[in-house]
């Protein structure tokens, strides 16, 4: 048994006690996301792309193709605020982007992109392009 307190409770009191009206947490509780998520999957036309973006709205989406590139770009729009009484006791604002870029290992056809989004969910439907043969060496009678 010991006597001392644990670490972070210690850390905890003493931050709180040192700046106790210096940290506000956000009314969202939602950090803004650092990275997309996704899922990818391949079958024989194809690719499927699914990429998590939560609270973001589809006008502030963007997806560019290039070849075997695939580019998502989302700008994060959050605003919180609580009154009381006619009187603003607070009020925030988080403004921010992510961005990931994916490297397929064929190219697929920009113009064939099927993109859906739905309840937080980008969906992508990237078909892939067709393969030209190899070259073929025709025998000269």
């Amino acid at each position: 048994m010991s006597l001392l307190p644990g670490r972070t409770s210690l850390f905890d009191d003493l931050f709180h006690d040192m700046a106790s009206g210096f940290y506000i947490r956000p009314l969202h509780g939602d950090p803004l996301p650092s990275q997309i998520k996704l899922d990818l999957k391949e079958s024989d036309g194809g690719y499927l792309l699914q990429a998590e973006l939560p609270g973001v709205a589809k006008e502030d989406i963007h997806v560019d193709v290039y070849g075997k590139l695939v580019t998502l770009k989302a700008e994060i729009r959050q605003h919180d605020s609580q009154s009381q009484d006619e009187r603003t006791l607070r009020s925030e604002r988080y403004f921010g982007s992510v961005s990931r870029t994916v490297e397929l290992p064929v190219e697929v056809t920009p113009e064939q992109v099927v993109a859906r989004f739905d309840n937080g969910i980008l969906t992508l439907q990237l078909p892939k392009q067709a393969v030209t043969p190899a070259p073929h060496r025709i025998p000269i009678e």
